[in-house]
């Protein structure tokens, strides 16, 4: 372990204040001796982050091991459990908890560092795994070693070593520390990597766990370099609404390809996992398409997005059924108010005269629902708000916020923004209620 123990001694300085990921394994055990190896000499101050995943029965023993460490070696302890997994997808959902919680501690100790125990192995099975699911060229290089975030770095020293240098270290030291059984599963994909893939690699060349890391660090440089370039073409060719996608049709395959992907990544960031060749692929059909609104489910809850002439990746906020009874004024999930007010010169869409002898009150006001239709104004006969909203070129991300203002007896009298019913007074008309849809 010198080589980690020369890599922490260049990076630390007196002082720092350092959040390590500790598990209780061999790995992170491992970690956390060199580090406190360290502690007296720089002054470190060492938080230990333990999650219990709640998973297994040796969990709650674990626990306490990680905490009598801590009190030992005088180290915060703060632990989190595990009670719920929201997520299809275990592993993704408990990695996403962990880093949550690793977060907050690093903002709570105003950490300079979060340091995690992935290794060499590791490195080798995340590139292994991306290889043949597919991904970008920024996830075929796996992790860095250095990770820079908003307030903290995250750091993974012992990238350098293999899993067996690391289980040799503890052991030559008599240092403790729990095994967990499920890494023997070949339930998991990442296991059957390493008990299949890892020992054919390694006898080939012990040490292959070094070009693994060259060929890492050596994609992350080409994908740096092509970024700034790709940032560079995004910037040129987009505006406030998202990426002009006939800008995007004049680019050859490679380009747009990149373009794609690097929308992706910088919504994805360390979860590119999530995503691979599909969806660059199915996001390249979508802007291809002779449709002029369209979207696509992506993962975590993402849609990519084509607006007639945009293409965009927003978070997917469907808002729940509501209907509230207009009193005085009401605001609404869009942070939009509709209100009453007094005597007003505006004859645009953002207003409505509205004669309560024409109507069945309360006035009610809800979401959208499938089938809605309107007697639109100095217009004959009735029309479906969908076409109402595509004939106006209502982006498709909008069209799911504008509320939809009915009477009593749900007979719509206004899409507010957009167009007004038959029941639209005059201003020289006879009027006794006038509404209003403005910004909260």
């Amino acid at each position: 372990m010198k080589r980690v123990l020369l890599y922490l001694k260049q990076i630390l300085k007196p002082e720092d204040i350092i959040i390590v990921a500790t598990s209780g394994g061999p790995d992170s055990m491992c970690l956390l001796h060199l580090l406190c190896e360290l502690k007296s000499e720089l002054k470190l101050n060492l938080i230990v982050a333990h999650v219990n995943h709640k998973l297994r029965n040796e969990s709650e023993e674990e626990a306490l091991f990680v905490n009598e460490v801590c009190k030992k070696n005088d180290l915060i302890y703060e632990y989190m459990e595990i009670l719920k997994y929201n997520d299809d997808n275990l592993e993704n959902d408990a990695r996403t908890k962990r880093y949550d919680f690793f977060n907050k501690l690093a903002l709570k100790y105003h950490a300079k560092y979060v340091m995690t125990a992935h290794h060499g192995d590791d490195l080798m099975e995340t590139i292994l795994m991306r290889l043949t699911r597919g991904s970008s060229l920024k996830g075929y290089s796996g992790f860095k070693k250095e990770y820079p975030c908003k307030d903290y770095t995250i750091i993974r020293p012992l990238i350098t070593e293999t899993k067996k240098d690391i289980q040799d270290y503890m052991d030559e030291r008599g240092l403790k520390y729990y095994i967990d059984e499920s890494n023997f599963s070949e339930k998991y994909t990442r296991n059957r990597y390493r008990m299949k893939m890892l020992p054919f690699l390694k006898k080939e060349d012990p040490d292959v766990h070094h070009k693994f890391l060259k060929f890492s660090e050596e994609l992350i440089s080409v994908n740096n370099f092509l970024e700034k370039y790709i940032q560079e073409l995004i910037e040129n060719i987009s505006d406030v609404n998202g990426i002009k996608i006939d800008e995007l049709k004049k680019l050859d395959k490679f380009l747009l390809k990149k373009v794609v992907e690097y929308t992706l990544t910088k919504i994805y960031i360390d979860d590119l996992f999530l995503i691979n060749d599909k969806h660059t692929f199915l996001i390249i059909g979508l802007i291809r398409s002779d449709k002029s609104n369209n979207r696509l489910d992506l993962p975590n809850n993402y849609q990519a997005i084509k607006s007639y002439n945009y293409y965009k990746i927003e978070k997917n906020n469907k808002e729940e059924n509501y209907e509230y009874s207009l009193e005085d004024e009401v605001k609404l999930p869009n942070h939009m108010i509709i209100k009453k007010i007094g005597e007003t010169i505006d004859k645009s869409n953002y207003t409505i005269r509205l004669n309560s002898q024409d109507i069945t009150l309360p006035i009610k006001i809800r979401n959208r629902h499938n089938g809605d239709k309107m007697f639109v104004k100095n217009l004959g006969g009735q029309k479906k708000i969908k076409d109402i909203l595509i004939n106006e070129k209502i982006p498709l991300e909008k069209r799911g916020v504008i509320p939809v203002v009915t009477d009593s007896n749900n007979t719509i009298l206004w899409l507010p923004g957009v167009k007004k019913s038959k029941f639209d007074v005059e201003s020289n008309g006879i009027y006794d209620i006038i509404l209003s849809y403005e910004e909260e």
